[in-house]
C-alpha cells in the first residue's frame, strides 16, 4: 500500500456538484492498493497513519503531535494512480489492484483507521468515482508512506543440497 499524506487547513471532495466529504484540519490522504498487498499492509498502514507527529505541540515544537493526539479529522480519497509504472509516455497501471478487490481492503482500511481511532473523524470520498479533491495544504506538508514489500519466498534447495 502507497499513501501521500497531507497535512490539510481543509479539504473536500465532490463527485460532479455533489459534496461527498469535508474535513477542517488535519489529513488528507491518497491511498494506492497494489496486487499484493493484504491485512497485513493495512494493518502496518493504519498504525503509522495514526502515530506520524505532522503537528506542533502547544509550545510551537514542530513534529511533536499525531493527527490522533490533536483529535482531528482524517479525509482518504482511493487512488489507483500512486500504482503506476510508465511506459515510455504512458502511464500502466496494471500493479493496481482490480477494483473489487481493492474496494473491500480499503474498506477494510477505513473501517481499522475507525477502530483504532475515531470513526466520525475518518471521511473518505466515492471509491471508483471521478472525483475532484479540494486540498488547502497546511505548510506545505507532504509525507509519502509505503508498506514493506512481501517476502520473497525461501530459496529452494536442489538434490545435491538436499542430499548432504
Amino acid at each position: 500500500m502507497k499513501a501521500i499524506i497531507q497535512r490539510v487547513t481543509t479539504a473536500k471532495v465532490t463527485v460532479g456538484e455533489d459534496l461527498i466529504s469535508t474535513i477542517g484540519k488535519g489529513l488528507c490522504i491518497l491511498v494506492g492498493i497494489c496486487q499484493t498487498d493484504t491485512i497485513k499492509d493495512v494493518d502496518f498502514m493504519v498504525r503509522k497513519i495514526l502515530s506520524l507527529r505532522l503537528f506542533e505541540d502547544g509550545n510551537g515544537k514542530r513534529w511533536a503531535r499525531s493527527v490522533k493526539d490533536e483529535n482531528l479529522e482524517i479525509l482518504c480519497i482511493s487512488q489507483f494512480t500512486l500504482y503506476h509504472r510508465l511506459t515510455k509516455n504512458k502511464p500502466d497501471f496494471h500493479q493496481a489492484m482490480q477494483g473489487p478487490q481493492a474496494s473491500v481492503l480499503y474498506n477494510t482500511f477505513l473501517e481499522k483507521l475507525g477502530d483504532n481511532y475515531s470513526a466520525d473523524k475518518i471521511k473518505d470520498g466515492k471509491f471508483g468515482a471521478y472525483m475532484q479533491v479540494h486540498i488547502q495544504n497546511d505548510g506545505p506538508v507532504t509525507v509519502e508512506l509505503e508498506s514493506p514489500p512481501p517476502s520473497p519466498p525461501p530459496p529452494q534447495l536442489n538434490k545435491e543440497q538436499n542430499a548432504a
